[in-house]
């Protein structure tokens, strides 16, 4: 994928990628971005935002202590927050599925093929073969204004990433694997993990990386009033 060269590039052009070259990333470019994202807006500057960046074998360890529990289904998931609402319901539900079913419509899994499905499922933690992983975290008493600075952050870095020509997945699917993680990488204990983000050069020829993905009519979010 092409490096974008304007914010409106770089907004258009980004998405949920799943499928990644195998390809490694140069550590100075992760640093220039991250450098860069410092300067993402946050309430009273408290920048609440924390990472762990991997590669190479440490990411392999972690790939791999994952797999050997992944055989175990719910039994080993272990969030420390509901990812999404248990009451979602309405269009935000419909979207969710909707953009799932879109997705496995382009990997042509059928609904009925559940095993697929599963198999598909677990390339999640394999972060879809992104060559780094970051892990993202923050002090447990940060409440939702300070998980909105994060999410600021990470469109941040999203975003600066398509202007060096890479792509990104945040997955806050991670979030139930938080035991595994802390077991391979320093998060402190009065820290919640909240979600990984995957970076990588984009795959063009995978088809999970380019069917549409349907957003809501301005309307249908924003009301004017004044105008």
């Amino acid at each position: 994928m092409s490096q974008a060269k304007t914010v409106s590039e770089a907004v258009a052009t980004r998405r949920t990628v799943r499928a990644f070259l195998d390809q490694p990333v140069d550590q100075a470019v992760l640093r220039r971005v991250l450098d860069k994202a410092q300067n993402a807006p946050s309430g009273g500057n408290t920048q609440p935002w924390h990472a762990t960046v991997l590669t190479g074998a440490p990411l392999e360890r972690l790939l791999a202590d994952v797999a050997a529990v992944l055989p175990e289904g719910s039994a080993r998931h272990k969030p420390e927050y509901n990812i999404y609402p248990p009451e979602l319901d309405g269009a935000y539900a419909d979207r969710r599925r909707g953009v799932g079913e879109a997705m496995y419509a382009a990997l042509e899994i059928p609904r009925d093929n559940k095993a697929g499905r599963l198999m598909w499922f677990a390339n999640n933690f394999r972060a879809f073969g992104a060559p780094v992983l970051m892990l993202i975290h923050t002090p447990r008493y940060m409440g939702p204004p300070q998980w909105s600075d994060i999410g600021m952050w990470l469109q941040t870095v999203m975003l600066l990433l398509r202007e060096e020509g890479l792509d990104s997945c945040p997955q806050e699917a991670w979030a139930i694997y938080q035991e595994q993680i802390r077991g391979a990488v320093d998060i402190p204990d009065d820290h919640i993990f909240f979600c990984g983000l995957g970076v990588g050069w984009r795959d063009p020829d995978a088809a999970v990386n380019s069917f549409l993905v349907p957003r809501a009519p301005l309307d249908e979010a924003v009301r004017w009033e004044g105008f």
